[in-house]
């Protein structure tokens, strides 16, 4: 299970992010979410986490959905990128 870093460990693993992007969920999209990623673990018999792929990775693991549920988180993930994240291309 992936564990949330602290905003110190962060900053001093990555440096100041340029910036940071909530996400929330309602109620029901966290459940079906929830269910979703439950099957992935189940099927692999404990084995593989299941997770969301975007252009980025975001790791959600059914703990955060119980914790942002309960009220004990306040976004159900954050995203932050870095100056080293920025990439220039020509054209």
């Amino acid at each position: 299970m992936s564990e949330r870093m602290m905003m110190q460990e962060v900053l001093k693993e990555y440096g100041v992010p340029l910036i940071k992007l909530d996400i929330h969920a309602t109620r029901s999209e966290c459940l079906a979410l929830r269910e979703k990623l439950v099957a992935v673990r189940d099927l692999s018999g404990g084995r593989e986490q299941g997770y969301l792929d975007v252009d980025c990775k975001l790791f959600v693991d059914v703990h955060d959905i119980d914790r942002y549920l309960s009220g004990e988180l306040d976004t159900l993930g954050e995203i932050y990128a870095f100056p080293n994240d920025i990439k220039s291309s020509a054209e």
